[in-house]
C-alpha cells in the first residue's frame, strides 16, 4: 500500500510539472502585451519598453518559467502584475467564497444523488422510478445558468428568502449572513451536479442487484431490495466514489459560471477578471491551484479505492 501511494503521489507531482509548463506556455501565446496594457494607450515605447524590463517581461522564457516554479514550493505563485499583492495571499481570500461554495455544492448533489439514485433502481419498471430517472436526465441537461436564473426568480424575487447576489463585506464573520448568500449558488450547481451523478448511482445501483451474492442473499429468504440494501450498497459505493472524483471537474467549471451569475468575489470570478487584465501570474497560479486540486481530488480517490477494495490489494 505505501509503494503505490508513493507511486501515485510521484505521478501527482509530474502531473502538475506538466501542467505547470502547458499552462505557462498556453498564456505565453495569447495576443495582446501586458506592459501596453498597464501602462495605458498614451504611454511611449521608452515607457513601454522599461514596464517589461521592471516586470521581467524580457527575460527568456525558460527563465520566466524556472523563477516561478521555483517559488512554488515555498508557497510563492508570484506577484500581481495589476495590484502587486502576492498571488497567493489573494487566492486565500478568495478562496473563502470559493471553497464553501463547492463544498456546499458537492453536499446538495449527494443529498439528491443517493437517495434518489437509489429509489428509482429499486423502483424500476414502476411508474415512479420511470419518471425520477426521467427528471434526472431532464435536469442534468439543463445549462447551469438557466438553472441559477430560475432559482433566482423563485426565491429571491418571487418569495424573498433568499439574496439574489452578493456576498457580505464581513465574509465569515457573519456566518449566517455568509451562509445564505452562498446558499442559491450552491443549490443551483448541486441540483445540475446531484441530477447527473444520480445516473450514475442508479446504474451501479441495477449493477449490483445482478451480483452473486445479492442473489444468494435473496434465495435465503430476504426480498430483493433487503439484499441489495443490506449487501450490494458497498460496492455500489466504490462506484461513487470513483464519480465524485470526476463531478469535481464540473463543480469547479460551476463555480466559475455561478460566481458570475450571483457577483460572488471568489476565485472563480477573479480568474475571468484577470484573463481580461492580462495579468498572467495570478491567471498562471489559478489556473495551477484549480488544477492541482482535480488532481489531488483523484490521488485520493485512489487510495480510497485501495482501501476499502480488498481486490485492488490482492492484485498487488
Amino acid at each position: 500500500m505505501i509503494r503505490y501511494a508513493l507511486t501515485r503521489l510521484a505521478l501527482l507531482l509530474l502531473g502538475l510539472l506538466v501542467a505547470s509548463a502547458l499552462i505557462f506556455l498556453t498564456l505565453r501565446v495569447l495576443p495582446g502585451d501586458v506592459a501596453q496594457l498597464i501602462a495605458g494607450m498614451n504611454s511611449t515605447p521608452e515607457q513601454i519598453a522599461s514596464l517589461r524590463e521592471r516586470m521581467g517581461l524580457n527575460e527568456p522564457l525558460l527563465t520566466q518559467y524556472l523563477t516561478w516554479i521555483g517559488g512554488i514550493p515555498r508557497g510563492d505563485l508570484g506577484t500581481s502584475l495589476l495590484t502587486g499583492a502576492p498571488v497567493v495571499d489573494e487566492l486565500l481570500q478568495k478562496g473563502q467564497v470559493t471553497i464553501p461554495l463547492g463544498l456546499m455544492s458537492m453536499t446538495v448533489a449527494l443529498l439528491i444523488a443517493l437517495p434518489f439514485g437509489v429509489f428509482s433502481a429499486m423502483r424500476r419498471g414502476h411508474r415512479d422510478g420511470t419518471l425520477m430517472s426521467v427528471g434526472a436526465q431532464a435536469v442534468a441537461a439543463v445549462p447551469v445558468v438557466w438553472a441559477g436564473m430560475m432559482l433566482v426568480l423563485v426565491f429571491a424575487v418571487w418569495l424573498g428568502w433568499l439574496p439574489a447576489q452578493g456576498f457580505p463585506r464581513s465574509g465569515w464573520s457573519e456566518p449566517s449572513l455568509a451562509f445564505r448568500s452562498l446558499l442559491l449558488p450552491a443549490v443551483t450547481i448541486g441540483v445540475v451536479e446531484g441530477a447527473m451523478l444520480m445516473r450514475f448511482v442508479r446504474s451501479a445501483t441495477l449493477q449490483a442487484t445482478g451480483q452473486d451474492f445479492v442473489r444468494t442473499a435473496a434465495a435465503k429468504g430476504l426480498t430483493r431490495n433487503q439484499a441489495l440494501l443490506r449487501h450490494g450498497l458497498p460496492t455500489v459505493g466504490l462506484s461513487i466514489i470513483t464519480v465524485l472524483g470526476l463531478q469535481v471537474a464540473g463543480i469547479i467549471v460551476g463555480a466559475v459560471v455561478i460566481e458570475q451569475l450571483f457577483s460572488l468575489p471568489g476565485i472563480g470570478r477573479m480568474l475571468v477578471a484577470d484573463v481580461g487584465n492580462r495579468d498572467l501570474p495570478k491567471v498562471q497560479g489559478e489556473l495551477l491551484v484549480l488544477t492541482g486540486f482535480v488532481l489531488v481530488v483523484g490521488f485520493v480517490v485512489d487510495l480510497v479505492h485501495r482501501v476499502i477494495d480488498p481486490r485492488q490489494r490482492e492484485a498487488e
